[in-house]
């Protein structure tokens, strides 16, 4: 299979300042972006940047757009890969089509992301009907993490670690938690997305204990439903 067709191609720019991050996660890539930035004086006193990382947590609370962002600020291509298109039922070429991806990350220096990394990363033994398929997978996916070049950058998200094989999460040098934001940071979150709408659009009603993609959905669904409202009524005067 052609390589351009393993990747999708999101050319979506997404800036740090996007991001809502709380202040440990914040800390953590901000210390990443400065490590890239400063890579060739650190490989000086042998000190190698962290260039794989796990994302983990609940959907839609950010992983995607942090690894956009990130990309997007160190200057790099990113490479969004297409699971679907990655899993193959055929023995070995699944294998074949991450080896091809992450030979071209290598050569371009690029950031790759890997979304719903626990598809292609399930312990060892938890399917017996893909035992065999999935330990060479799996073992494959090591190897190529293993020798993964330090001037590109691996990053891999997942809504379950629980199930990733634990040989795999001991490859990441941070692992990093995404939870649900609390209502002080959906609150900023929501002020954000109401603050290009006009003032009678922003007077919608605010739900809480959801996820960032939750609440950007809530926010438009709502002020579409009060402009429309507020199109009727100057109707029914007309």
């Amino acid at each position: 299979m052609n390589v351009f067709d393993l990747i999708i191609n999101d050319k979506e720019q997404v800036s740090l300042s996007d991001i809502f991050l709380d202040e440990a996660n914040k800390q953590q890539f901000e210390q990443l972006i400065k490590e890239y930035r400063y890579i060739d004086e650190l490989n000086q006193y042998g000190l190698p940047v962290n260039n794989k990382i796990l994302l983990y947590g609940s959907s839609g609370c950010g992983k995607t757009m942090t690894a956009k962002a990130i990309a997007n600020t160190l200057g790099k291509k990113m490479l969004l890969l297409n699971l679907s298109n990655i899993i193959c039922s055929r023995i070995g070429e699944t294998s074949q089509n991450l080896k091809q991806v992450f030979d071209k990350a290598g050569r371009e220096r690029a950031v790759l992301f890997l979304d719903e990394f626990d598809q292609i990363g399930k312990a060892r033994g938890s399917d017996e009907k893909d035992v065999g398929e999935m330990r060479r997978l799996v073992n494959t996916i090591i190897q190529l993490i293993d020798y993964f070049p330090s001037n590109a950058l691996l990053l891999c998200a997942t809504n379950h670690p629980e199930i990733i094989d634990t040989a795999l999460l001991r490859r990441f040098q941070l692992r990093i938690n995404f939870e649900m934001p609390t209502p002080e940071v959906l609150d900023k979150y929501y002020n954000k997305l109401l603050s290009k709408f006009p003032t009678e659009l922003q007077g919608i009603e605010r739900k809480y204990n959801i996820s960032f993609a939750e609440t950007k959905d809530h926010t438009l669904t709502s002020v579409k439903s009060t402009l429309i409202k507020q199109l009727e009524e100057k109707q029914i005067k007309l």
